[in-house]
C-alpha cells in the first residue's frame, strides 16, 4: 500500500521499513567493529551486561528487533488494508530504540532495572502499535503475529533478569535466538516459496514449489519443540535427537521450494541460502547436545547465517520493491550477502588462525562489516529518497 502524499511527513518516516531498516543496517555496520574493540580489551561497555552478554544482546534485541519492527510495520498495512504508521509515531519509536541502545551500553549511567525498562519499552511499544492496527482493521486472524513479538519481548526482559541474578545470560541468549529462528521458519516459510512460485511462473517454468501443507506444519512444530529443548536443556541427548529431526525436516522443506532453479534471480536465491543456515545451525546444536562439538558453531550459524542472512535478504528485497526500484540486487548487494554468509562459516573457526595473523573472529568481523558497508551504500539512498514512480509510456499524438 502506498501512503497518501503528505508534505509534513519526512520521507524517512513515511513508511515503517524506512527508519528501522536504515537503523538496522547502520547499527549492523557499526556494532561489530565496536565489539571487536571490546573483545580486544580496548574499550569497555559500562552497562549492566558482561562484554559477551552485551554483544549478543545487541545483535538480537538491537539489530534483530529493529529489522522485525521494520518488517511488521510494512507487512501489517497489507494485512489490514489500513494506512501504515507514519510520521511522529515512527519518530518516537525510533527514538525509543536509540535510547535503549545508549542505556544498554551504559551511556546514561543508570542502574540495571531502569536500563531494562528503557530497553524493553521498545518491543512493548511495537507490539502495542501492531495490535492497535490489527484490531482497528478487524484483521483478527493476524493477531497471532503478536505471539513471537511478545515472546521476543519476554526474552529481552529475561535476558536482563538473568544477567542481574546469575551474572550471565546464557539461557536467554538461546531464547532470543530461538524466537528469531522460529520467526524465520514461520514467515520465511511463507514468503520464500511464494516469491519462488511467482518468479518461476513469470519465467514460464512448469515447475512450482510445494504449497504450504501438512509437512510444513509438522516441520514448524518439530522445529519449535527442538528450539525449546535447545533453550532449556542444550546438552541433553533428547534435545540432540529433537534438533537432528528438526534439521532433517527443515532441509527437506527447503528442498521442496526448488532453490536451485532460482539462480537467475540472486535476490531470490539469497532467501533460499539464508534459510539453509537454519537446518545447518540445528545440526550443529545437535552435535553440541551430544557432546561432539562446542556451543559456538550453532549459535553463530543460526545468528550470523540464518538471522543475519535472512534479515539482510529481506531488507534488500523489501527496500527495493517498496521504493519503486527494480528487484535486481546488482554486484554490490550480491557481494554483501556473500560476505555475510562467509562470515557465518568462518566464525566456526573461533580463535583458531585461518590465515597467518588472522583468526576466525577477526575475519568474521571483517566480512560482516564489508557486507554491511555495501548494503548501507546501496540502500541508504533508497531509504531516504521518495519512492520512484513508474514511467508512463508516451502517448501517440492524436490524429487530426
Amino acid at each position: 500500500m502506498t501512503p497518501r502524499p503528505d508534505q509534513n511527513v519526512p520521507v524517512l518516516f513515511s513508511y515503517g521499513f524506512r527508519p528501522f531498516f536504515l537503523a538496522a543496517t547502520l547499527f549492523g555496520l557499526g556494532i561489530v567493529p565496536v565489539w571487536l574493540l571490546v573483545w580486544r580489551g580496548m574499550i569497555f561497555p559500562t552497562g549492566p551486561f558482561s562484554p559477551v552478554d552485551w554483544h549478543v544482546h545487541e545483535m538480537i534485541f538491537g539489530y534483530g528487533a529493529a529489522v522485525v519492527a521494520g518488517f511488521l510495520f510494512t507487512a501489517v498495512p497489507n494485512w489490514t488494508g489500513r494506512m501504515p504508521a507514519r510520521g511522529w509515531p515512527l519518530v518516537a519509536l525510533l527514538a525509543l530504540w536509540i535510547i535503549g541502545r545508549f542505556a544498554v551500553a551504559g551511556l546514561f549511567g543508570l542502574a540495571a532495572v531502569p536500563v531494562m525498562v528503557l530497553d524493553v519499552a521498545f518491543l512493548v511499544a511495537v507490539a502495542a502499535m501492531i495490535a492497535r492496527e490489527i484490531v482497528a482493521g478487524s484483521n483478527w486472524r493476524n493477531l497471532k503475529v503478536l505471539v513471537p513479538v511478545t515472546l521476543l519481548t519476554i526474552a529481552n526482559a529475561l535476558y536482563h533478569i538473568e544477567a542481574m541474578t546469575q551474572g550471565h545470560a546464557a539461557t536467554s541468549q538461546r531464547f532470543g535466538i530461538a524466537v528469531l529462528i522460529f520467526l524465520i521458519t514461520l514467515i520465511g516459510g511463507r514468503i520464500v516459496p511464494s516469491f519462488t512460485r511467482n518468479w518461476l511462473a513469470k519465467k514460464g517454468s512448469p515447475t512450482r514449489p510445494a504449497p504450504f501443507g501438512r509437512f510444513d506444519g509438522v516441520s514448524l512444530a518439530a522445529g519449535a519443540v527442538a528450539l525449546v529443548g535447545w533453550v532449556v536443556l542444550p546438552q541433553s541427548a533428547i534435545t540432540g535427537g529433537l534438533l537432528s529431526l528438526a534439521a532433517v525436516l527443515h532441509l527437506v522443506r527447503l528442498a521442496r521450494w526448488l532453490g536451485p532453479l532460482t539462480f537467475g534471480s540472486p535476490l531470490l536465491l539469497m532467501l533460499h541460502v539464508a534459510y539453509a543456515f537454519v537446518p545447518f545451525g540445528m545440526a550443529a546444536a545437535a552435535l553440541a547436545a551430544f557432546g561432539l562439538a562446542g556451543p559456538g558453531p550453532a549459535a553463530h550459524l543460526l545468528g550470523i547465517g540464518a538471522i543475519g542472512g535472512m534479515t539482510l535478504a529481506v531488507m534488500m528485497r523489501a527496500t527495493l520493491g517498496h521504493t519503486g526500484r527494480e528487484l535486481s540486487s546488482g554486484l554490490a548487494l550480491n557481494l554483501a550477502f556473500i560476505a555475510v554468509a562467509t562470515a557465518a562459516v568462518i566464525r566456526i573457526a573461533g580463535t583458531s588462525e585461518v590465515f597467518p595473523g588472522l583468526d576466525g573472529i577477526h575475519l568474521t568481523a571483517a566480512f560482516w562489516s564489508v557486507g554491511f558497508a555495501l548494503v548501507v551504500r546501496r540502500l541508504l539512498p533508497c531509504l531516504i529518497a521518495p519512492k520512484v514512480q513508474p514511467r508512463r509510456a508516451n502517448r501517440a499524438p492524436a490524429k487530426t
